[in-house]
């Protein structure tokens, strides 16, 4: 038996020989094994630059500084925040009910929301919050206070609460982002009071931060300093300290960075834009801004009847070479605009024709409505009645703007239509809008925290007359639209209503969409997971901080810099 054995042993060796060697000669494989992926850790500090002065760290006073309001987007939370689609999420509230009429909203308050001083946020503190807004002196547009004064607001329990309408309007979450104020601490004191109240400097709030200090230097504040809420009732943030430092304007801001006194800059305008590119340690972020740049038309102007005519409109816009003028005047920070309701949003239609520069098919329209050159000699076109294709165009009287209207005269001019430029202060701007004295003008519609579009204001024929329906559009089709999104809970029904909306627009063009302006942010790259999409405010920049970071914890549990080599 030991005999029968060997030669198949043998075999076997010399086989296994012939492998070794083969593998020696072979040029040996590395399986791959993946890296460690270092995670966000708590810890490190951002500072970020703001131009201008804090004045009231309170959510019911900020409506009108910009300043205040960002700081004030990490101390204070409202009841729902929206994202960039403009649908609504929960915040303080973890859920909420409307009845099938829209005239009853039930909200919930998480169990586990706090007041930075360990208090629980309740139904008391959303109440007392909203009596403050209904209050005249509250300064706040007047719009918003009328509007709260018809809202009935029951307390169900201490974290339950009811909202009653007098009749159905959607666009009612809108008005529920608004930051809450604690009850316990300032609900004794007056509107008068509380504007005065050292509150303001020292608040209480229950964001994702928490006052700290106030930063001083002869007497001034210079910035604020806050510190990340331990017991915050959703993710606590990263980064443990926020300083924001004020400053005069934004030249003073990038200065600041170039010196390392901080790490952000909290807007970057056209005017530093270049400088900032050039910074090689700061990443630049853009978002549409909540804002669309629009040319008007006075269609209740009896002397211009060719403004009531849809197709010298459209021959307009046709003539305009709008691409042109963002990359000219606004160094290339717009996206061009098809419509009234902003691209990205829920109720936003793709569908939308896009009506392109053509100043050829341009011309062909204002010919085919019968408006010719003189034969006399002459570069204005006009109709057989002697009407001539000439008006004013009002615009606020800044670089920008003025370079905007004269791209808009050049453009028209090459048509045959004369524009007479009129420069004006913002304010008579809408003096003549709201009077209905203007003959055109160009307009930056601001619809900053509206994230529901809503365009009923702006273009139903009820509004043509003394509203805000400035160009006195009066189109029932386009008006029934309106009315009955404003009134629909089914959002698909609310996504078909505006859709149509938006078609009908295209069609009719009772003003000329432009382009909707770019906010842009600059970060250092050694912070990271910054992410920013469309706004509809500038605070809204501040909805992922929390998720910012500056230390990441490798497989072993250390700590690591962001910015370490």
């Amino acid at each position: 038996m030991i005999r029968k054995l060997r030669w198949p042993i043998l075999v076997a060796l010399v086989a296994l020989a012939a492998i070794v060697v083969l593998l020696f000669g072979q040029t040996p494989v590395l399986l791959p094994v993946a890296a460690p992926v270092n995670q966000p850790a708590v810890g490190g500090v951002y500072a970020e630059g703001l131009v201008g002065e804090m004045v009231r760290l309170n959510p019911v006073l900020d409506y009108y500084n910009r300043v205040d309001r960002e700081v004030n987007r990490l101390l204070f939370s409202g009841l729902i925040q929206f994202d960039d689609h403009g649908l609504p999420q929960a915040d303080l509230a973890d859920s909420w009910g409307i009845s099938r009429d829209g005239t009853v909203y039930n909200f919930s308050i998480r169990a586990n929301a706090k007041w930075h001083d360990g208090q629980p946020v309740t139904s008391d503190d959303i109440i007392f919050t909203i009596d403050l807004m209904r209050q005249d002196a509250a300064p706040i547009p007047a719009d918003l206070r009328e509007l709260w004064k018809k809202v009935d607001v029951k307390r169900l329990d201490e974290k339950t609460l009811q909202f009653l309408l007098p009749e159905p309007f959607a666009p009612f979450l809108d008005y529920l982002t608004f930051g809450v104020l604690p009850g316990h601490l300032v609900g004794d004191l007056s509107l008068e009071q509380i504007i005065d109240s050292s509150f303001n400097l020292q608040p209480v709030g229950s964001g994702p931060y928490q006052f700290k200090s106030l930063l001083v230097e002869n007497g001034v504040i210079t910035g604020v300093e806050l510190a990340a809420f331990k017991d915050y009732y959703l993710q606590p943030a990263f980064i443990e300290v926020v300083v924001f430092r004020y400053y005069p304007d934004s030249s003073a801001a990038l200065d600041a960075y170039v010196k390392g006194d901080i790490q952000g800059l909290g807007d970057v305008p056209l005017d530093i834009l270049p400088a900032v590119l050039a910074e090689s340690g700061l990443n630049l972020n853009t978002g549409r801004l909540p804002q669309l740049s629009m040319v008007y038309f006075n269609m209740l102007q009896s002397t211009k009847t060719y403004f009531m005519d849809a197709n010298i409109r459209k021959a307009l816009l046709m003539g305009l070479n709008r691409q042109r003028m963002i990359d000219l005047v606004l160094a290339g920070q717009g996206i061009l605009a098809d419509g009234p309701i902003f691209p990205g949003t829920w109720a936003y239609y793709e569908g939308v024709p896009r009506i392109e520069y053509d100043p050829e098919a341009a011309l062909a329209l204002i010919k085919t409505a019968g408006y010719t050159l003189p034969a006399d000699g002459g570069s204005v076109r006009t109709n057989a009645e002697g009407t001539a294709l000439s008006f004013e165009l009002d615009y606020q009287d800044d670089p920008i703007h003025k370079a905007l209207a004269e791209s808009i005269q050049k453009d028209w001019a090459n048509l045959g239509v004369e524009v007479k430029l009129k420069a004006l202060p913002l304010e008579q701007v809408l003096v003549e809008l709201e009077g209905r004295t203007y003959e055109a003008a160009l307009v930056d519609l601001d619809l900053a925290r509206s994230p529901d579009p809503d365009p009923y204001p702006f273009w139903h024929q009820a509004q043509a007359a003394g509203g805000q329906n400035y160009a006195g559009w009066d189109d029932r089709q386009a008006s029934e639209y309106l009315e009955q999104a404003r009134i629909t809970l089914d959002f698909p029904e609310r996504t078909r209503l505006y859709r149509n909306f938006q078609v009908r627009f295209a069609q009719e063009l009772p003003a000329l969409p432009l382009f909707y302006p770019v906010y842009r942010y600059a970060v250092s790259k050694d912070v990271q997971g910054v992410r920013m999409g469309p706004l509809f405010d500038t605070s809204d920049r501040f909805t992922t901080l929390p998720g910012w970071f500056l230390v990441t914890k490798n497989a072993a549990g250390g700590l690591v810099s962001t910015d370490a080599p």
